[in-house]
């Protein structure tokens, strides 16, 4: 899933607008499982609680555009991609079980293929891990990749650091040192509530889109950035206001593209190829 044009580059007290909405008016209507899009007048009623001017809501964005009527179009945009384009694309454990032995059968990797971390019954490979991986090295034809990175990635010039991450990511081709693209997987197939782990994995994604911000704007080095999910109850069921925020994330500009379930199969091909083509010779 791309970012829709339409919201990128948006000034991020956008986005403040974004979130407190969110906070305030919640992200689901009740009793229909679908995203909420606020009315004007219960906005203005919260804001008014907080004692900020509901006036606010009538700016104008460097754009030129109504702020109100900008965040009534990204809501209506988030809630239809959603219920159209994310619900769909999620799997349960036993789809995600069939798309991996078909993939381990037609491509016979040699990749790492890693468990998850479950005991008893649960245990099994880890599927949106193994699926990218098997993915990644079909498609850059088995060339160097980090498919466990065990160490911060880090960015040098001239020989020198001049940024180290914060994190260890979940894969960087075709390395943690001077990545072409990195990425984060949240696979959470067997959790059965939402809890701080899930939401924590939320937000480690904004850490280093943050970061990877930072990075092109003081350096003028770009890393592609994606984040890869699954899990229908998890995310669906139960994470409805984290699918909004991973949203939100996407076109604040702090992930390349996020690849729910199924769009990991059908969509990283092309990516993996494209990264390979970005390599210097």
């Amino acid at each position: 899933m791309k970012a829709d044009p339409r919201f990128l580059k948006l000034p991020k007290s956008f986005w403040a607008y974004v979130r407190l909405i969110g906070q305030q008016c919640g992200y689901t209507q009740r009793g229909t499982g679908r995203l909420l899009v606020p009315e004007k007048e219960h906005v203005q009623s919260k804001f008014e609680e907080l004692g900020l001017g509901a006036e606010s809501l009538d700016a104008v964005l460097p754009n030129g555009a109504n702020i109100w009527d900008m965040l009534t179009n990204y809501f209506v945009y988030r809630a239809e991609i959603a219920i159209d384009h994310i619900k769909p694309s999620l799997m349960n454990a036993d789809e995600a079980r069939v798309e991996f032995d078909r993939l381990k059968r037609e491509l016979r990797p040699s990749c790492p293929l890693p468990m998850n971390k479950q005991k008893g019954k649960k245990r099994a490979p880890a599927y949106l891990t193994c699926i990218v991986n098997m993915i990644v090295e079909d498609a850059v034809n088995k060339a160097e990749c980090d498919y466990d990175p065990r160490a911060l990635t880090t960015i040098t010039n001239n020989g020198l650091p001049i940024r180290t991450f914060a994190r260890r990511l979940d894969g960087a081709f075709p390395s943690v040192v001077n990545p072409v693209a990195v990425w984060e997987i949240k696979e959470y197939y067997y959790t059965t509530t939402f809890g701080s782990r899930v939401a924590g994995g939320v937000y480690e994604t904004l850490l280093d889109g943050m970061e990877i911000e930072e990075l092109t704007e003081s350096e003028n080095i770009e890393v592609l950035h994606y984040l890869m999910v699954d899990a229908y109850y998890t995310w669906w069921e139960c994470g409805k206001s984290y699918l909004c925020r991973i949203v939100d994330m996407l076109h604040m500009g702090y992930a390349d593209e996020v690849l729910f379930g199924r769009e990991v199969i059908s969509r990283l091909p092309e990516l993996a190829t494209e990264w390979s083509k970005g390599l210097p010779n």
